[in-house]
């Protein structure tokens, strides 16, 4: 029998696990490698995967991943096993906030069927009106943000309560948002690298490369994982599977429409209507998956792709789906 433990961080050809039980010297980490039978029979390992680790070295720390245990689920980008709660996080300036690309992360973490959290960065220095206008319609969209700021310390405390329970908990959102520095304000000494963002485009710079898993201090079994940014995480693949991705559109089916397939667009005996908050974010969703479009911009330069989300941010403030820095809705 080998030494069970899990899987931390992935890098190359090489993993690092955290035993159960700690070794000689309190050793409690080990670099290995994976046995080629477990590529073959198409046990991949990733970070969250508990594994039984043999032939162990333990003067050069290293081992050998004989076995991987069963996953509860698997987050396919980044891969992540085992996760217990996925934590969207949207940053509130340098960039702001854009509704279609926060959607689309929500609805990427609802598909899961895991809890999502959903946190607010950089909530500090803002416009007047500006963050409560945003929890306000965020709210409306079926969800309770946490406003927090590195900067000043709001709201760190309930967010390190909020991560405090046992299980994996996933930091995923754009680049620039400032997972890194977030986990770097709840985890002291940990001092991942992080940068400012571009001044000419308003973009996030990629600093997170890879996975891993750290502890919450006085927490042990509470993981966290950064992970890289990525702008257009994709969407579900039916329209049926998009419906249960948004909370606000489950919460309004109080009856059933008249057509079991309804898409909830407008048809005829719909029973949900086109009066909630993201009906016509929504509907750019659900076009994108009829038709299997990739998202606008892909393949096109970032400045492309910038003016793009800066002309759909204009044309949502003119139908009143955000507001202008400064102003209430």
């Amino acid at each position: 029998m080998g030494e069970p433990g899990r899987v931390v961080a992935v890098e190359a050809n090489f993993c690092r696990v955290h035993l159960v039980s700690p070794g000689p010297e309190g050793q409690d980490h080990l670099l290995c490698t994976a046995r080629a039978r477990l590529a073959k029979g198409g046990l991949g390992i990733c970070v969250g995967d508990w594994v039984e680790v043999e032939c162990i070295d333990w003067v050069q720390r290293r081992g050998a991943v004989a076995c991987r245990g069963p996953r509860t689920n698997l987050l396919p980008r980044p891969a992540v096993a085992n996760v217990g709660r996925v934590v969207v996080v949207v940053s509130l300036k340098e960039p702001e906030p854009d509704p279609m690309q926060i959607t689309r992360f929500l609805v990427s973490a609802e598909h899961l069927d895991l809890p999502v959290e959903l946190v607010l960065t950089k909530a500090d220095g803002l416009p007047s009106g500006w963050l409560e206008a945003w929890c306000e319609r965020l709210a409306a969209w079926g969800y309770t943000p946490l406003p927090v700021s590195t900067q000043t310390g709001l709201g760190l405390e309930a967010l390190a309560q909020h991560l405090a329970r046992p299980g994996i908990s996933v930091l995923c959102g754009p680049s620039g948002v400032g997972k890194s520095s977030l986990l770097n304000a709840l985890v002291p000494g940990l001092a991942l690298r992080v940068a400012p963002v571009s001044g000419r485009l308003q973009r996030g710079r990629h600093t997170t490369r890879h996975v891993e898993l750290v502890s919450l201090p006085g927490h042990s079994e509470a993981l966290l994982a950064d992970t890289p940014g990525f702008n257009r995480p994709a969407l579900p693949s039916t329209p049926s599977e998009l419906v249960r991705c948004f909370p606000e559109l489950r919460a309004l089916v109080h009856q059933p429409c008249r057509f079991t397939d309804c898409r909830h667009s407008g048809e005829s005996g719909c029973a949900i209507g086109e009066g909630w908050p993201r009906h016509a974010l929504y509907r750019q969703c659900l076009a994108e998956v009829e038709t299997g479009a990739p998202p606008s911009g892909s393949g096109r330069s970032g400045e492309t792709a910038l003016r793009q989300a800066s002309r759909r941010r204009r044309q949502l403030q003119r139908q009143g789906e955000i507001s202008p820095p400064g102003l209430e809705d």
